[in-house]
């Protein structure tokens, strides 16, 4: 018998608040330091959410945010704060 296998997304298991920052934290912790993973973290939450609506409440183009959190954008540092900022979420520095 062959083994069938579906592709795992982790935008499926994003359902919660709660999932989202965990996700955001555990990939914050990972990131190497140039802010890929945070990125590609964002994505993933942003896709896993109303890209419509997330892209009208921060006054970006879906296209645009899109662009903005693929693998080769460069989001500033502003678009990444009214991305957490809609989503309910804030940044924390800690040491």
């Amino acid at each position: 018998m062959a083994e069938t296998f579906t592709k795992w997304d982790v935008t499926d298991r994003l359902r919660t608040k709660e999932d989202v920052c965990l996700y955001l934290e555990a990939c914050a912790e990972e990131d190497p330091g140039d802010g890929s993973l945070i990125r590609a973290a964002l994505n993933d939450i942003v896709r896993a959410q109303n890209m419509s609506r997330l892209s009208r409440d921060i006054g970006i183009t879906r296209k645009g945010l899109y662009k903005a959190l693929s693998e080769d954008g460069n989001p500033s540092f502003a678009t990444v704060m009214r991305i957490t900022r809609a989503l309910g979420m804030q940044i924390r520095i800690t040491a």
